[in-house]
């Protein structure tokens, strides 16, 4: 044992008051409505802490001194840690030195840089055996040693600490949840130093932080039934009211996936009750109502949340404890609990009336959109993983689409031409560009898709206008362009979200094909068969499997008189309707989906059927 002689009781006895005035205080300033006010306060009690902790750590250990040394440094940690709202190395270090003086104390401190935080738990729990008088307080600072290493994802190392803690030498060191749970820290003694937060509350807070962890993670993997029962778990816990609402909205979303929309319903509702935090839950009820097929109370939701990420809350001032809130990871893009921007609800909102038929409010919802997007207030737009969306080209293309479908030309070729003028300073390495594509080094890859896919747009928007010659210009310089792009390789990898689609050479076919069909259909309004034959067949050619362009090839060699070739086709597409269907896993971007449905003949089942009729039936009398 150590044979320095501690301080005399009264200098205990001072500082054991001057740490419950500073743990009095601490409290003040957490109760004061005052925000000024409550930071100088805790911020004074931060420093009043630290000095007592270095008064105390300046002095040899002594074992009648350590219980109130270890409080204070745990009250100083959960301070600190509060106060910047996390965790940092300097809080594992502060650990780290109250361990090592407690070895001190049993002359069993070896040299400092051979011992990690682990070493030192194994061998200060081994020593608290022979001191029971330090157990209330090691258990404290273990207590904030497992909420470090819960933030910073060492589970291994928490497990093996609960596990000694203990006491337990067999079962899985991997079963936290049964480690927590049976973690029984002993009870404060009455006449013990004030703290700002005893061993059980922490252990409670650790609860309901690892059971929500779990159950988000199990989520996102896909492992439904271990999420439900691990969020269930965090509900029936410690749980403050913002995680409350992120608990609840977790059990929403995987409830829905479960195939339970009734129950997910009830959650979500319950999530947004209270607090001010109301993206998640509303951008997943929008998931729900969509699965369930009602667009109206689906776009309802997602109204409510742009207006909610347009507002700026006043969050709740934290308590000046650890909290749940400080034990769980940061925002993943990822998570199904994550809602994005203002800017990335408000496309979530168009693109969804535009592919539910609503093209007026569509329209409206893109313009806000863009003027969102242009003034400069929103960050540089680029989907979260979770909500699926374009970049900012496709915004534009996408926009003027749903001013064609909402019958404003005249608005589609303007956000058209804005567009082209933001690309202008690209047009004339349009060349290099196309030469650097099929070496697979460009500085912007699929400039020449979306630049084409504006002219594409900007033909359409001159059909509606009544302006042949026009839109036949736009289409042809659009079909231009697509014949010097190159697909991607596909054997490069994934693109990011907001470029899938334009790098699959699908896209790429399909844009031609949409061109050439669109092209050959002004062809055929001005009288042209010949040249809307040139069309559709190249059209054909592009995308075999397109069965909209063999219905206006079909059409037009009707209309010639080639019946053997049109025959032979009818055959082939008779063929096609016969073979299973392929499950095509693609998707195509949104403004090249709504183009593709203006070409569509309305019903192939029904010109088929007249086909076989007036051209087949005769000949074979």
């Amino acid at each position: 044992m150590s044979l320095q002689t501690p301080p005399d009781s009264s200098c205990l006895d001072l500082w054991r008051e001057k740490n419950d005035q500073l743990v009095r205080q601490a409290k003040v300033a957490q109760d004061s409505d005052l925000s000024l006010r409550r930071q100088q306060l805790a911020q004074d009690a931060l420093e009043g802490l630290r000095e007592l902790l270095h008064s105390l750590q300046g002095l040899p250990a002594a074992v009648p001194v350590l219980p109130l040394e270890l409080t204070v440094t745990c009250n100083f940690i959960i301070l600190k840690t509060s106060v910047t709202q996390g965790f940092t190395e300097d809080q594992a270090l502060d650990i780290q030195w109250g361990l090592e003086r407690v070895l001190e104390t049993q002359e069993q401190l070896g040299p400092r840089l051979e011992r990690g935080l682990r070493d030192l738990w194994d061998s200060v729990l081994y020593a608290s055996s022979l001191l029971p008088e330090l157990l209330p307080a090691l258990h404290r600072l273990a207590g904030l040693q497992a909420a470090l290493w819960l933030s910073t994802d060492h589970l291994r190392d928490l497990a093996l600490l609960l596990q000694t803690l203990n006491g337990s030498q067999s079962g899985s060191s991997e079963d936290l949840l049964l480690h927590l749970k049976t973690w029984s820290p002993p009870a404060e003694e009455s006449d013990a130093p004030l703290t700002l937060q005893d061993a059980r509350g922490l252990r409670d807070v650790l609860l309901t932080a690892f059971t929500y962890r779990q159950g988000l993670q199990e989520l996102i993997i896909g492992n439904l039934p271990k999420a439900l029962s691990s969020l269930h778990e965090a509900a029936s816990g410690l749980c403050p009211r913002p995680v409350l609402v992120q608990v609840y909205t977790a059990l929403g979303t995987c409830l829905r996936k479960m195939g339970n929309p009734q129950r997910a319903l009830v959650y979500l509702i319950e999530a947004l009750k209270g607090g001010s935090t109301l993206g998640p839950p509303l951008l997943e009820a929008s998931r729900l109502y969509q699965q369930l097929g009602d667009t109206a109370a689906e776009l309802e939701s997602l109204e409510l949340l742009v207006e909610a990420l347009s507002v700026t809350h006043s969050s709740e001032a934290p308590q000046l404890l650890i909290e749940v809130e400080l034990l769980l990871p940061r925002p993943d893009p990822a998570s199904p609990l994550h809602c994005g921007t203002q800017s990335q609800a408000k496309h979530l909102l168009a693109s969804r009336c535009l592919q539910t038929g609503r093209a007026e409010d569509a329209a409206e919802h893109y313009l806000d959109l863009l003027a969102l997007l242009l003034d400069g207030s929103e960050p540089r737009f680029s989907p979260p993983h979770s909500l699926p969306g374009p970049c900012m080209p496709e915004v534009f293309l996408e926009a003027a689409a749903a001013l064609i479908q909402a019958g404003r030309a005249q608005d589609a070729l303007t956000v058209c031409e804005e567009l082209l003028s933001r690309a202008s300073s690209l047009l004339p390495k349009m060349s290099q560009l196309w030469k650097d594509d099929r070496k697979g080094t460009k500085d912007l890859p699929h400039c020449p898709l979306w630049v084409s896919a504006t002219h594409l747009l900007q033909g359409q928007a001159w059909v509606q206008l009544g302006a042949q010659k026009e839109a036949v210009s736009e289409f042809s310089w659009c079909l231009e362009l697509l014949f010097r792009a190159t697909p991607e390789d596909k054997e490069q990898g994934a693109a990011s979200n907001c470029e899938q689609g334009c790098k699959s050479d699908v896209a790429l076919q399909q844009l031609r094909a949409a061109a050439l069909i669109s092209r050959g259909l002004e062809w055929v309004a001005r009288g042209q068969d010949t040249k809307a034959l040139q069309d559709f067949l190249l059209s054909v050619q592009m995308c075999p499997g397109n069965q909209d362009a063999s219905i206006h090839l079909l059409q037009t060699l009707r209309r010639l008189d080639r019946r053997d070739e049109a025959t032979a086709l009818w055959w082939r597409l008779e063929a096609q309707t016969k073979l299973p269907q392929k499950d095509t896993t693609w998707s195509l971007p949104l403004y090249l989906e709504t183009c593709l449905s203006w070409i569509r003949p309305s019903d192939h089942e029904t010109l088929l059927e007249e086909f076989r009729i007036s051209v087949l039936e005769p000949r074979d009398l």
